[in-house]
This record gives structure tokens, sequence and C-alpha cells, in this order.
């Protein structure tokens, strides 16, 4: 099993940099989800994210002689700005292979802390592929965002802090993505306790780490699909299976669908801005994944808050939709002065305000002399939705399907 002792040296190597993040009772997630839960916020990290801690680990514990070469690294965003801040604090040179479609937010949190970016594949393993080659040109020291054992005593650290907060837990939750984080926290909680209960869990379109650890041995997958872009690798790591496979004793998938509501019950429940990496523990005890852990006393692990602004407005809109608190209806009216007004008489008087409204009178489908208004809604809840559809639809202005 991974050495404690490792685990416990990290913890003074990067004492004086990692901040020492907050460990809280989460009341209304509790109540919610018949466990008493605990979060671990990575989210308030320095750099946003856990990575800082293996990353500065990594690099602290080279030769001088290592440093002074400079170091590169390949990373969705995360490890990229733990990689970056760890380089800025030593002096020393630190290039960052992205992956095309990494969010802005990510690309300039590395530039801000004097990092060079290269922006290259469509994933994390094609950007992984590129470092290695242009690290082995360049004679820079890579830095492995999972796959080495000092970043995986770095992360460890994480549930050293957690278990000097709360001794007496039954499980600690753990994102996974390459397997590094669960492997520093499994072997820190087996290590102090091994009656806690440690589960992974991780995102249903990155399912490479998953089906390995069901099947005992590595198996890749073709590609990832996944909102949780902090997580979404690919191939994966034997280094890390072999460690979970010792140390972890649950490990379960979360969809999408699942993540985008965790991310916005965190937002809206726990005032906590989290990406969806960092959400899928949340999302697993909301949606009931795991039954066993009804009554018991849990931490939950949120590994980062460096969610892209764009992809937060989708999920609050859709968020929104699907808690009936927004609606968007299409109706259609007579072409002529008054028609609009009389339309949004009948939704003051519902006591239903509009947030967007759109009027089309060229569509083909039109009849000549119709126009068709598009129309969001506030509203509040399933009972103000129904009572809304139902006075349109008595007035003319929606077909039966609405009904």
């Amino acid at each position: 099993m991974f050495p404690l002792e490792k685990i416990k040296q990290a913890q003074k190597r990067i004492s004086e940099v990692v901040v020492h993040t907050p460990f809280s009772y989460a009341p209304f997630l509790s109540e919610q989800s018949g466990v008493t839960v605990y979060l671990k916020k990575e989210n308030l990290q320095m750099t946003g994210a856990f990575k800082l801690r293996g990353a500065f680990n990594k690099i602290a514990s080279l030769s001088e002689a290592e440093r002074s070469k400079g170091v590169v690294a390949a990373s969705a965003g995360n490890h990229a700005q733990g990689v970056a801040y760890s380089a800025q604090h030593f002096g020393i040179k630190a290039v960052i292979v992205m992956p095309d479609s990494t969010p802005l937010t990510k690309i300039n949190g590395v530039r801000y802390f004097g990092a060079e970016v290269i922006l290259a594949g469509s994933n994390y393993d094609e950007a992984y592929a590129y470092a290695t080659k242009y690290g082995e040109e360049n004679g820079l020291v890579f830095v492995h965002p999972f796959e080495d054992d000092e970043v995986i005593a770095g992360q460890g650290t994480v549930a050293l802090e957690i278990l000097e907060a709360a001794s007496d837990l039954d499980a600690v939750i753990v994102p996974v993505g390459g397997g590094g984080l669960i492997s520093g926290i499994a072997a820190a909680v087996k290590g102090i306790n091994p009656e806690i209960e440690v589960i992974g869990v991780s995102a249903s379109g990155a399912p490479a780490l998953k089906n390995s650890f069901d099947a005992k041995t590595p198996i890749d997958s073709l590609s990832v699909r996944t909102i949780a872009d902090g997580i979404a690798v690919r191939d994966c790591s034997p280094v890390t299976l072999n460690y979970m496979l010792e140390t972890v004793d649950t490990f379960i998938t979360v969809d999408d669908n699942e993540i985008a509501s965790g991310i916005l019950f965190l937002l809206e429940k726990q005032k906590l801005v989290v990406e969806g990496a960092g959400a899928v523990g949340i999302a697993a005890l909301l949606h009931k994944k795991l039954p066993h852990l009804t009554g018991k006393k849990v931490a939950v692990v949120l590994s980062g808050g460096n969610v892209d602004v764009t992809l937060l407005s989708v999920i609050i809109e859709k968020g929104l939709i699907k808690s009936n608190r927004k609606i968007k209806l299409t109706v259609t009216l007579v072409d002529k002065p008054g028609s609009l007004m009389q339309l949004t008489g009948l939704l003051r008087d519902l006591n239903a305000n509009i947030v967007h409204i759109a009027y089309d009178r060229t569509s083909t489908d039109l009849d000549y002399g119709d126009a068709n208004v598009t129309i969001h809604l506030e509203t509040k809840g399933k009972e103000h939705q129904s009572e809304i559809i139902k006075v349109l639809h008595d007035n003319g202005y929606l077909s039966n399907e609405f009904h």
C-alpha cells in the first residue's frame, strides 16, 4: 500500500504554501440526502483546486539541478494552475499543454501565474502525448497530474486534514478522474483508520477507470464526453488503478444531468461555486446512488471550483426550467395593434414575470396576418405554471398540446 509516511512528509513540505481549506457541516445536503455530510472545500484552495498540493510537493521534491531545467505538464486546467503557481514560487520555467477545448478561465488562470500555454489535442490524453514529447525535446522535467508518487502524496494531504477535523467518519467520497486524488486519500484513510469506507465517483462519460476497477485490469475508453472536464480522462493509469484496487471500497458513476444538479444545489443551497469534477460526490448523494450511507457520517471532497462561467450559466438556466421556476412558451397572435398588450395583460394578472420576449411575423409556418410571440417567464412552481397554461389555453393562445 502507498506509504502513509510519504503523505505526512508531503504535508510538512507544502504546509507554508497550501491553504488548510475549510471542513464544515452541510445542513441542507444532509437533510436532502439523509446522510450527515461534511464538505472538504478544496474549491477554496489556492488556484481553486486540490491539484496545487500534488504539483507543489512534486516540484519541491526535485533537486536544484532538476528544477533549473524547468517543468512541463499536461492538464485540462487545475493541475496546470498548480504547476504554474509552484513554478512561479520556485522561480523556474513552466510550459503547460492543454486540450483545445479547455475553458478560457483555466487558460487565463495558468497564464496569470507566468506559465507558457500550448493548446494541443482534443482531450487530456492527446495533450499528454504532446507534452511528453515536448518535454523530451526541450529538456524539461515532466510533472504528471496523477501517475507520480510525489503528486499522489501531495493529494493525500487532503485526507490528513479531514481526519484531523473528524476522526469518526464512516466514509469519504472522492471525485475520480486519473485516480491520483483518491489514491492519496485512500492511502491516508486506510493507513489511519481502515474501517472508514473510501468511495470513488466518476463521470459516466469518462468510464475508463471505473471499467478498469470493475474488471481489475486496465481498460482504456475510445472517447470521453462530460461537463466535468477536470475528470475527463480517456485512458486508465495502471499505477493509480493498482493503488485503488488495494484501498478503494466502492466506485460508482454519475451522469451529466446529475452532475449539473449537484453544481446548482451547491450554488443555491451551500453558496459554493464548484466545477463539475468537484460536484460528482454531491450528485451521488442527491440522486441516492449510495443508499447504504443513510444515517452515517460522511466527508465529501469538493475537489475544485474552476467552473467555466458560460457552462455555469447554461446549468442555471436549465435548472430553473427543470425546477418549474422558468417556462418558455410560444403563442400565435393576430398581428394588429393591441394584441400583444392583451397577452401581456393576462400574464400581468397571473403575476408571471416576463424576462424575454421575441416577436416573429415572417415565419413561413404562419398564416398571413399572424405573428408568433416567444416568451420566457419567471414562475413560482409547477402549480403556477399550470395556472398560466390553463388561462392562456382558455383564451385561445395555446393549443391542446400545452394542456
